[in-house]
């Protein structure tokens, strides 16, 4: 398997590891000083600004606590180049309060060796915020 087919599945597999609520699994594919930035002006939203491997394993793990049967992360297609994969990915989870998650992603994806080591995320902010913080 060549570089770019690696890169792919690597990136197939994080989020594979993701839906089946195996967060520590998951985490194991980033890099020790992995960065993931999610969308928004820090302060701006919740959730924006940028995460070392730690902060965002904690969001993920608050995220689940908050879902009634986690989150599925359907990998709907994926390029690469380089060291870059480009996702397009799309979301399903029910929240413990009723309320249904159904995003959609662009991620971008860079992977040092073996590893991920940069993730930048970009989905629907105003669906995000009704969904998992309005009252």
């Amino acid at each position: 398997m060549g570089t770019l087919a690696r890169n792919k599945a690597l990136a197939r597999e994080f989020f594979a590891r993701f839906s089946s609520g195996d967060i520590a699994r998951a985490v194991d594919l980033l890099s020790d000083d992995a960065t993931w930035w999610l969308p928004g002006k820090e302060g701006s939203k919740q959730t924006a600004g940028l995460y070392k491997k730690a902060e965002i394993t904690e969001l993920f793990l608050r995220m689940m606590s908050r879902l009634d049967g986690g989150l599925y992360m359907q990998v709907k297609g994926a390029v690469a180049e380089g060291d870059a994969v480009a996702l397009e990915v799309e979301s399903h989870g029910t929240l413990a309060n009723g309320r249904i998650y159904n995003n959609e992603y662009h991620i971008l994806i860079r992977i040092s060796g073996d590893k991920i080591h940069e993730v930048r995320e970009y989905n629907d902010t105003q669906h995000a915020q009704a969904v998992w913080f309005a009252p």
